[in-house]
């Protein structure tokens, strides 16, 4: 019986993940009007010229820009076109393409092979990456290691500042390796370290970027940017081979344009960290959870009894818990995320850690 403390299950925030919220009106708005009329297929239209334009200016030079309609393509295809069968990529055992991409890297290079290198807070750290970039080069029997990804910001929120972006890029540099970063939170990553785009990526040794807009505002449409236009042509046709060449391209154009017009994805992507650090906040003054860390993004990870998470979970609060270890819960906030949404769930967990003694 639902009492006055305790609204219905079905108007329970969830903060399961950043990909659950919609799409901000003015996306939408975008996609509705770009819908009359007739463009030119397969991105020979003029919106997909002028994101092609706005991104160069974004990042302060000539980029290529190729619009697909999933993360996973955008890491897929950037890592095939910098890896070869016989490579190897290096990324963090805890990265979203070692673990959630279900091989799609693997399927994309024609067989390259995914080598993970150590690092705290799901971070590559340098020193092992010069080891793993050295390890075995020029051995016929062994896959040579051809690139690093770097996801920002991590899948446990944490974030690669410029400094150690800027020491990774030279290692590869110095190995001879590209460097690709999966930016599937790079708005989030962008605001809270408070940099340009052009200086979290090529200017630090960045080769290509995912960058990610699904998870801040955009319901279907990512970006890969590369700063070396070399790659240009491979990418188009690894994108055609794919099946990811959209014929209607101005309705993922429309999705884009829309998202960096006005700076609406840098203030989503604010919005949705100044959440996360309101939740963060409230969570500390709760003496039966245990915060993990400062938020640095939009994510963060907190120990829960058993018993409060039961019973949030009964009410239908949506919580992301125990992959990370027993009463570990990862809470994210995004763009669509209200104060009042964080305020409930930490008046229902004060209330029942309070009236269970937890």
């Amino acid at each position: 019986m639902t009492t006055r403390n305790q609204p219905s299950p079905a108007t329970r925030p969830a903060f399961w993940s950043d990909n659950i919220a919609g799409a901000s009106p003015e996306i939408i708005e975008a996609l509705a009007a770009c819908s009359f009329g007739h463009a030119r297929p397969y991105g020979a239209d003029e919106a997909t010229a002028a994101v092609e334009r706005t991104f160069s200016e974004l990042f302060e030079r000539d980029v290529s820009v190729l619009l697909v309609p999933t993360g996973t393509a955008a890491n897929a295809l950037s890592l095939a076109a910098l890896t070869p069968p016989w490579g190897s990529v290096l990324c963090h055992r805890d990265s979203h393409v070692n673990n959630d991409e279900c091989g799609a890297p693997e399927f994309f290079t024609g067989g390259a092979k995914l080598v993970t290198v150590d690092g705290p807070a799901a971070k590559i750290d340098v020193d092992a990456l010069r080891v793993a970039a050295c390890t075995k080069v020029g051995d016929v029997h062994s896959v040579q290691p051809s690139c690093v990804t770097i996801t920002q910001a991590t899948e446990v929120g944490s974030l690669y500042s410029q400094d150690e972006i800027g020491a990774i890029g030279e290692a590869c540099r110095s190995s001879g390796l590209r460097l690709h970063m999966d930016g599937s939170r790079f708005a989030n990553a962008l605001v809270a370290l408070r940099c340009s785009p052009a200086e979290m990526t090529w200017k630090a040794g960045v080769d290509v970027l995912s960058f990610g807009a699904t998870k801040n505002g955009v319901p279907a449409a990512e970006a890969i940017v590369s700063f070396d236009k070399t790659l240009a042509r491979e990418l188009a046709f690894r994108r055609k081979r794919a099946g990811h060449l959209f014929s209607k391209m101005r309705f993922l154009s429309a999705q884009i344009e829309a998202y960096l017009e006005d700076d609406l994805w840098l203030r989503n992507a604010r919005h949705a960290n100044a959440m996360t650090e309101r939740l963060a906040q409230g969570l500390k003054r709760i003496s039966c959870i245990e915060v993990q860390g400062e938020p640095q993004a939009n994510i963060i990870f907190c120990r829960f009894p058993r018993a409060l998470i039961e019973a949030l979970l009964a009410e239908g609060f949506g919580l992301y818990h125990d992959r990370w270890g027993p009463g570990i819960v990862r809470l994210v906030t995004s763009f669509a995320t209200t104060p009042e949404d964080v305020d409930q769930l930490l008046e229902r967990a004060r209330q029942i850690a309070s009236e269970s003694s937890l």
